[in-house]
């Protein structure tokens, strides 16, 4: 477990081991998200699109916005009847 101290400021230094698991260099920002049974994650904000590539798989090829909007749109009506059943 890597650990950090707090400043006066309220600054930590995040542990070389924990910077280089999460990719975050200098100057890369980074979010906190404080979860309901009190821990909190830190997680970084930089993407490098690139790496994005191919992590999306779709049958048939390219899909139009159209579509993607069409999609959306389903899902949500999907959405709304299952919670309306409860």
């Amino acid at each position: 477990m890597a650990v950090s101290t707090v400043t006066s400021k309220g600054q930590v230094t995040i542990p070389k081991k924990v910077r280089e698991s999460l990719r975050i260099a200098t100057g890369d920002r980074v979010s906190f998200v404080v979860k309901s049974d009190g821990t909190a994650e830190l997680r970084p904000e930089t993407v490098d699109l690139r790496e994005l590539y191919g992590t999306l798989e779709h049958e048939g090829g390219p899909v139009t916005v159209e579509q993607m909007k069409e999609d959306i749109a389903d899902a949500a009506r999907g959405a709304r009847r299952r919670a309306r059943r409860g």
